[in-house]
């Protein structure tokens, strides 16, 4: 009996310490990266940030800085596809190493992941309808009973509608192909939506839709998220924001995907 119970504890030893080695491989950090040859990085779909082009490859600001950062670090890039939702999940269970998808900086991200320094601005704007809204001297006039504002439902875009535009008939819509017709057919007064749609729309119908805000309605900044507690790697990350964004490559790869259409062929 002695016997089997000294096999059973010895099983049971052995089991915990693969599991405890196991559990440590999947805990890379910077150096382990590196070492890996290999920096597996967490995106999700959010055009012009993340999307497919015509070839089925993933495209966009994000996935160009991605790219440039595996580079700059020696790394082959393996980009993983996740719902938005799921990215700091899968980060956290370490099945990648980093997120870089656009995602804001805000306290409550903040208490699961580490943000680097911010590279871009974000948020939320406001697309108008020229012709119902050219007698239209300030942003109160959009806040009457009369006015039809059109919002993607279930978004942060469509919660800012709410509150700010309280007393407006706010018309949810379940996808931006549908918000956007509204908007040019003159259903809507203004379409509320996250930066940088509406200034899209300004540059695709020119003298049928303007945005005629100067500030966004919502602001927040971008930062590439990491594990807690690897200051290395988040040490590496700041300096390079700053580097990249110093020698403007930061800034014009996002002009590029942010305020222009021309990358619309890749992707039509």
């Amino acid at each position: 009996m002695q016997v089997i119970i000294r096999a059973i504890l010895v099983v049971c030893t052995v089991l915990v310490s693969l599991s405890v080695i196991a559990s440590e491989e999947q805990a890379r950090n910077f150096d382990d990266i590196v070492a890996s040859g290999e920096l597996r990085i967490g995106v999700s779909i959010f055009p012009p940030w993340v999307m497919r082009a015509k070839d089925g490859q993933l495209i966009g600001s994000e996935i160009d800085m991605a790219k440039r950062l595996a580079a700059d670090m020696g790394l082959k890039p393996e980009l993983a596809l996740y719902e938005w939702k799921a990215l700091i999940t899968a980060l956290n269970a370490k099945e990648i190493d980093i997120i870089i998808s656009g995602m804001g900086i805000n306290p409550a991200r903040a208490m699961q992941v580490n943000f680097s320094r911010p590279y871009g601005d974000a948020g939320v704007g406001l697309a108008a309808n020229t012709a119902l809204t050219s007698t239209f001297k300030s942003m109160d006039e959009l806040k009457q009973p009369n006015i039809n504002i059109g919002v993607i439902a279930n978004t942060v875009s469509a919660d800012v509608a709410t509150r700010l535009f309280s007393r407006t008939n706010i018309k949810a819509f379940a996808t931006e192909d549908e918000a956007q017709d509204a908007l040019i057919n003159g259903k809507l007064h203004a379409f509320i939506g996250a930066n940088p749609l509406p200034a899209f729309l300004a540059l695709k119908y020119p003298g049928k839709v303007d945005v005629p805000l100067e500030k966004p309605l919502l602001s927040f900044k971008e930062g590439l998220a990491v594990r807690k507690g690897d200051s290395d790697f988040l040490n590496y990350l700041n300096a390079w924001v700053v580097s990249r964004s110093a020698d403007a490559w930061i800034p014009s790869t996002r002009q590029y995907w942010l305020e222009t259409l021309e990358w619309q062929e890749q992707v039509q």
